[in-house]
């Protein structure tokens, strides 16, 4: 049987999130504190050793990110993307609303690898109580005075989803239109108000003080050897245990489903599950025994992303789902770049086109199109995954497409 593994969520509901007292009482800080006794290079080298990978969505090595950092630059900073605009997704929220001191602990671990007093916390703009919670933590933790040096300053996002993508996140913290930046420079190299900084998740950051207070080795040795440790994950959709888990990251999604998650509610069947958000690929149950480690996820088309779990049954319209999403990134695509601008256009005026009854042949050939082009040429993660569940549910569920197209006669097919 299929069991959690928590780590980051030891504690929850055990200890007041806020209250770094509470934190220090069942060990927290000791990771900062050996951190603080290391060479950066020695603590940048220990967290590569873990094998930690961003828990946002690019699963990039975390300690390979930090070391693209100039050391010598005067002033740099740490930021934490708690931005969390992903349909369905709310694990960066439960992090913070069960272990907030951790995510605090962890930025300042980073602070003193790159040589940073300053760190950044942008929240979505749908999360005023936690941007309060976070205030009260940073508040508790001066208090104790075991953040040194190290600052945090909790900022209120604008309800922006390209806000996620980091270098639009960076734009927005300072003060201007939530847009993505092309890229390089890199933000290790020129980001927040031209100056190095790091943008971690604050699933990343929370994973720190554990990997320096138990040892590099050991996070590795959880999960799956290329993307160790844990992952939270979120169940919502048509399944019993709608909520979250914290799980090793060699769990499938059959076990996170059908025996974490109680499998199909009200006895009907299971049709496919869409991982990673909105802008994940739909899986269907052929492939449920995939582990959800990122580079498992990645070599069946899929992205285990922001870790939501969307669980849909056999009543489902898969074609009026996607259509739905398709109008969604429409909405919140931000119009810098003329590929996601239009793309995302077209990509839902086709689908309102084949949802109701009108579409043909041609316009799935052109919906394929068309992604190829997105996923190619966009400039942010929003337009080149905006295509992606389209994509999916193509390759998986074209006989769902198939019965609503019209066919010879001029009646739609079905």
């Amino acid at each position: 049987m299929a069991q959690e593994y928590r780590v980051l969520l030891e504690y929850a509901d055990k200890i007041d999130p806020a209250n770094a007292a509470d934190y220090i009482k069942v060990g927290g800080y000791k990771g900062l504190e050996k951190a603080r006794g290391m060479e950066p290079k020695a603590l940048i080298e220990e967290v590569k050793k873990s094998g930690l990978r961003g828990r946002g969505g690019a699963g990039f090595n975390a300690g390979m990110k930090w070391s693209f950092v100039p050391q010598d630059a005067p002033v740099k900073y740490v930021v934490c993307n708690l931005d969390e605009g992903e349909p369905g997704t709310y694990k960066d929220r439960i992090i913070c609303q069960k272990n907030a001191q951790a995510l605090l602990e962890g930025m300042a671990i980073c602070g003193a690898a790159i040589g940073s007093n300053q760190g950044y916390i942008y929240c979505r703009g749908e999360y005023p109580f936690v941007v309060d919670l976070l205030k009260r933590a940073v508040e508790s933790a001066k208090a104790e005075g075991v953040l040194g040096d190290f600052d945090i300053e909790a900022r209120m996002g604008a309800g922006a989803y390209v806000c996620g993508e980091e270098t639009a996140l960076i734009e927005s913290i300072e003060g201007h239109r939530g847009e993505p930046r092309f890229k390089p420079p890199f933000p290790g190299v020129e980001g927040l108000w031209g100056v190095p900084t790091v943008v971690n998740n604050v699933e990343t950051f929370a994973c720190l003080p554990y990997i320096l207070t138990r040892g590099a080795e050991w996070f590795a040795g959880i999960g799956a050897p290329k993307y160790p440790g844990t992952k939270i994950v979120t169940l919502t959709g048509d399944v019993v245990n709608s909520t979250w888990f914290e799980v090793p990251t060699d769990m499938t999604l059959r076990e996170v489903i059908f025996e974490l998650g109680g499998g199909v509610k009200n006895g009907k069947k299971f049709k496919a599950v869409q991982v990673g958000g909105t802008s994940g690929a739909f899986i269907p149950e052929a492939n449920l025994d995939c582990p959800i480690d990122f580079d498992s996820m990645g070599n069946m088309g899929a992205a285990l992303g922001s870790g939501a779990v969307l669980v849909l049954d056999e009543t489902r319209d898969i074609v009026d789902v996607v259509t739905r999403i398709s109008k969604f990134f429409e909405h919140e695509s931000c119009g810098k770049c003329n590929p996601c601008r239009e793309g995302t256009f077209r990509c839902r005026e086709i689908m309102e086109k084949i949802n109701n009854g009108n579409g043909s042949e041609k316009d799935i050939d052109n919906l394929q199109l068309l992604s190829k082009v997105m996923q190619k040429a966009a400039l942010c993660g929003l337009g080149q995954a905006a295509p992606i569940p389209i994509d999916s549910t193509i390759k998986h569920f074209k006989h769902e497409y198939s019965r609503k197209l019209v066919v010879t006669s001029g009646k739609g097919g079905h």
